[in-house]
């Protein structure tokens, strides 16, 4: 049996919760969990803000662990290994996406937390492919936010093509934001931090950003007009887009990983003035991931957090929610 801490309903409580996962497959591990962050989505999937969330539902995708079991497939990973599981716990593995390497591009991913019990538990279980080992020299305490908020915003620059010389800019400083700064800096990009606290901005210049603008400020705003060649949005609320785009250079792009609920209200010609673009992308394959650590392990990148133990699981999603955590959250079985 695996014991977990599951909601039961919409913006409930989590309680206790044991479940048999049955037999293990030929191409799963188990992992025993040592760490798990805690997301702003497990929060969104506990209160069933996106429609999808099943219940009980077991949050946790963020999840830094030890291999304790393995398929008779499973060919990559090996008992004992420290390994991490993020946003998608298996792939079809036969379509295009996948056979290219796109891996979060599947369309049958199946995702950790819905219709599948997560990483907020002593044990956890994952295709072996959506399973990404952890290189010697990674701190696990503070691992398991890199495994969703770390790719999600180091994926853009392997995408895009982001060069040292780009000139980068981070809407919000917080779980996501604190993460692209340091990576960013560590890119060896020019990064502007924007953030509506003042006091945010004495981190982000501590965690890598060269220059800091108010986002509240429309005056500071417009001031850098023609500036940018990416915008990461890590905010989850309405702004004003145009103006940010005003901010991008020729060929700009404003990315969004921060999952805003509202409508885009875009001006087309800001866009087509400027070649300019605007986009969005879900985590990272498991090679990116897998890119990202060792990119991490080789710069210093590491989130910073704060611990609770897993029986505090609802006290540690209530520092969550009070938007005062610095700057991730991360529950430990140790």
């Amino acid at each position: 049996m695996i014991k977990a801490y599951a909601a039961f309903e919409e913006n409930g409580e989590l309680k206790p919760y044991e479940y048999d996962p049955g037999p293990l497959g030929d191409n799963e591990v188990e992992i025993d969990v040592l760490y798990c962050g805690i997301c702003h989505s497990d929060v969104s999937m506990i209160d069933n803000e996106w429609d999808m969330s099943h219940y009980p539902l077991v949050p946790g995708h963020e999840v830094v662990g030890r291999i304790s079991a393995i398929g008779k497939d499973a060919q990559n990973l090996s008992v004992g290994q420290n390994a991490g599981l993020g946003w998608h716990a298996g792939y079809c593995n036969n379509c295009s996406q996948c056979r290219s390497g796109d891996h979060n591009l599947c369309a049958s991913a199946i995702q950790t937390i819905a219709g599948h019990h997560g990483g907020f538990a002593d044990k956890v279980r994952a295709q072996a492919m959506s399973v990404v080992a952890i290189p010697e020299g990674i701190d696990l305490k503070s691992a398991g936010p890199l495994f969703c908020g770390g790719v999600t915003v180091f994926n853009p620059l392997v995408q895009f093509g982001i060069e040292p010389t780009s000139k980068v800019a981070v809407i919000g400083i917080g779980g996501l934001g604190h993460l692209a700064l340091q990576f960013l800096n560590a890119w060896g990009c020019e990064v502007t931090a924007f953030t509506s606290s003042e006091n945010k901005k004495e981190d982000a210049l501590k965690l890598g950003a060269n220059h800091t603008l108010n986002s509240c400020d429309e005056s500071e705003i417009e001031g850098a007009e023609g500036r940018f060649d990416l915008i990461i949005s890590t905010v989850n609320v309405k702004l004003d887009w145009n103006l940010y785009l005003g901010t991008l250079a020729p060929r700009g792009r404003l990315h969004f990983v921060g999952a805003t609920l509202e409508p885009l209200d875009i001006g087309v010609f800001a866009l087509l003035a400027k070649q300019a673009c605007v986009s969005g992308y879900p985590v990272g394959s498991p090679q990116t991931i897998s890119k990202m650590l060792d990119f991490a392990n080789l710069h210093g990148v590491k989130p910073q957090i704060e611990t609770f133990r897993m029986d505090q699981v609802n006290e540690a999603i209530e520092r969550l929610r009070s938007g005062n955590a610095r700057y991730r959250v991360v529950l430990s079985n140790n």
